[in-house]
């Protein structure tokens, strides 16, 4: 899968991104960040990327507003290492918008390159019935601007 160029960005895409040192909770015994806690890392950074760059609270979204974006789809390809105490740039670009479903590319780039290349596809829920909606009105517009925006915004 190639999710991303060599300048860590797909052509005239926006990005989000988050910089972040590897911490010893995301470790096995050997030091290097287990495959799992990549996973934990992109939540948050989707979780991150729709507060602070969307402006729409996630915490809102799922609680009062009752809208749930369940992962339905993830492709993953692990490319380097990642140790405790590395300095990793994880990064966020929407690949597709679609009437119910969002698809998004996501790294984790460190000083020598591309670490972990990954391909999210995301639902909107209802939390009340458990199925598939349309976006909010309010964050398909937030989505479609940030689509929009030519330039990277951290």
């Amino acid at each position: 899968m190639t999710v991303v160029s060599p300048d860590h960005s797909p052509p005239s895409r926006p990005r989000f991104t988050k910089h972040m040192r590897v911490p010893f909770s995301a470790c096995d015994p050997a030091g290097i960040v287990f495959f799992a806690q990549y996973y934990v890392m992109f939540q948050n950074l989707v979780d991150d990327w729709v507060t602070e760059r969307l402006g729409l609270a996630y915490g809102d979204l799922l609680g009062p507003r009752r809208v749930g974006l369940p992962t339905v789809r993830f492709e993953t390809d692990f490319k380097a290492i990642s140790t405790m105490g590395d300095d990793i740039t994880l990064g966020l670009a929407v690949e597709q918008l679609g009437n119910t479903s969002l698809t998004l590319q996501l790294m984790v780039i460190g000083p020598n390159g591309v670490r972990v290349e990954a391909r999210q596809v995301i639902v909107c829920t209802s939390l009340d019935t458990h199925r598939s909606m349309a976006f909010p009105p309010d964050l398909r517009h937030a989505i479609e601007t940030f689509m929009a925006t030519p330039t990277e915004t951290a």
